[in-house]
């Protein structure tokens, strides 16, 4: 069964896209990279629905949760503190794996886009290539930079992906790189690296958490209630940023206006 565009819903049931059916190693990207809970990190509760509809339709395959984090907690105390080991041992299945992405060998992918904001390639894990079905599940948060918002769902939770010591700036457990010389521009470059090579996503709307200034993990949680997933990154944040009621961000409109004369559309 395909699932629709997009869709949300109040009780989530996930109905992965086809690319899970059958397949033989899912990658899932949780937004985990902090150790403050949801909606600072997504929701276990939506995590564990994804990895359990992911089991539904690909009942023999080696399911990742793949996370980089971006704080200088260790990775292991990370999951230790959102309580994701113990969500695992819950579900007692031997073939899911939690992997640190800054642990993997890296490669470069090609930015596809027709012109490229800033990186013409970006280097993240070479497990990606492995992988039969990659799954972007995000939180839904807002910040301010520069005096603009910027919103973080499917394609900006791609960033814990890129390895820190390749985009680190003054500090080792960030990717300081990546926010040069503007977010917004890097982001449409992500996009058309990796987020066109993804198969799906799910962005958590349980609760939006919106940021008093820049700072992704310090500011008020607010209930909105729904779950959007879909199979194309960009529709599925577009439909979270309108549940929320939050002004779009400017690489929501760049990415868009690449789309028109990508060749993979």
């Amino acid at each position: 069964m395909t699932p629709p565009a997009v869709a949300a819903s109040e009780a989530f049931h996930y109905t992965p896209p086809a690319a899970a059916h059958g397949a033989r190693r899912v990658i899932i990207k949780p937004n985990l990279g902090y150790p403050v809970a949801a909606p600072v990190t997504v929701g276990l509760p939506v995590l564990r629905e994804v990895v359990l509809g992911v089991r539904r339709v690909a009942p023999q395959a080696e399911i990742i949760l793949l996370e980089g984090v971006c704080t200088k907690t260790p990775f292991a105390e990370v999951m230790a503190r959102l309580g994701v080991n113990q969500m695992l041992a819950e579900l007692a299945d031997a073939n899911v794996r939690l992997v640190d992405a800054d642990t993997l060998p890296a490669k470069p992918y090609r930015n596809t886009a027709a012109h490229p904001q800033r990186f013409t390639e970006m280097h993240a894990p070479a497990l990606l290539d492995e992988a039969d079905c990659r799954l972007s599940v995000a939180a839904f948060k807002r910040t301010t930079l520069k005096a603009r918002p910027l919103l973080s769902a499917s394609i900006k939770n791609l960033y814990g992906l890129f390895p820190r010591a390749v985009y680190h700036a003054r500090s080792p457990h960030a990717r300081g790189q990546l926010h040069l010389p503007d977010v917004q521009r890097v982001l449409v470059d992500v996009y058309f690296t990796l987020g066109v090579r993804f198969d799906g996503a799910v962005v958590d709307l349980t609760q939006k958490f919106l940021s008093r200034d820049w700072q992704p993990d310090e500011g008020v949680a607010v209930p909105v209630g729904s779950v959007v997933a879909g199979a194309d990154l960009l529709t599925v944040d577009l439909r979270a940023a309108e549940l929320a009621n939050e002004p779009l961000s400017d690489y929501f409109q760049a990415i868009a206006g690449q789309r028109q004369t990508w060749p993979g559309d």
